[in-house]
This record gives structure tokens, sequence and C-alpha cells, in this order.
């Protein structure tokens, strides 16, 4: 587990920055699974595939694909581009079990219409279903100097 710099100069991240790395995050997972259905219908021999087993497959690509950013750096590629970042209370990357609480949690605040993360708008910290149940909080990084010196 690694603790984070510069804790002190991070905010709550609001709806609209979210939804936007959401919507970004979504575009690279389409992509992965794209691959694993091209795997799995060479695999099939050419056939359709709709096996309970292959949506399994393709649930776990998913919490794989999550889980491997949020405890890596804390930021999936989507998150990178709006500076944002999800971190545990302490500021430390989040752990595997913190990840699977996270991700079961998203699975639910969006399957009840996004209920979970409009719940952000209510809450004084700004904070998700997936936020409270997995203790984190996804946070906005500051911008960086682009200057440097020659």
């Amino acid at each position: 587990m690694r603790c984070f710099a510069n804790l002190d100069d991070v905010w709550p991240a609001g709806l609209l920055r979210r939804l936007a790395a959401m919507i970004y995050d979504s575009l690279v997972l389409m992509a992965i699974w794209m691959l694993v259905g091209f795997v799995g219908v060479a695999l099939n021999e050419g056939e359709a595939i709709e096996s309970p087993f292959f949506h399994s497959v393709l649930l776990i690509v998913t919490f794989v694909f999550f889980a491997f950013f949020w405890m890596r750096a804390g930021m999936t590629l989507g998150m990178q581009a709006w500076r944002l970042r999800v971190q545990s209370v302490e500021g430390n990357t989040l752990t595997l079990p913190q990840c699977l609480v996270r991700f079961v949690a998203a699975f639910f605040s969006l399957a009840l219409g996004g209920l979970g993360y409009w719940w952000i708008l209510f809450d004084s910290e700004q904070r998700s279903w997936s936020d409270i149940a997995s203790n984190s909080r996804v946070v906005v990084l500051p911008k960086r100097s682009g200057r440097r010196a020659s």
C-alpha cells in the first residue's frame, strides 16, 4: 500500500467530472470487451457466445481492469484524463478488498438508475455509495505547472 503525496492540495470530485471519467473508461472497457469477445468467438469456432460463463468472464475482466488501476496509482485512464484519483480516507492506495467492495457498490449504484452517484449531490463530502461502502473517496488533483525550466 502506498501513501499519496499532496493530500492537502486535493478536493472532493463532483458528479460531472466523475461522469466524464466514467464515459472515457467505458470506451476503453468496450475495446477490452471486444478483444475478449473476439478471443471467445475464435475459441468457440465462430459461434456466437451467449453463455453465463462468458458474461462472468466479462465481469471479471471489468473488475480486474478497475482493481489494477485503483491499486496501482489510484486512477484509471479516464480518471487520469480528468485529474481524479481514488484513495482511502487516510490517503493510501486501495486494497483488493476495498476494490471489490467499491466495484460491487458501483454496480448496484448504476443498476439503480445511477442513484448511488446522484447521492454525490446530497452528501456533504460529495461521496457516492461506492465511496461510502469502500471507505474511500475520489479527489481532484491540482493542475501541474505547465512550465519547465530550460
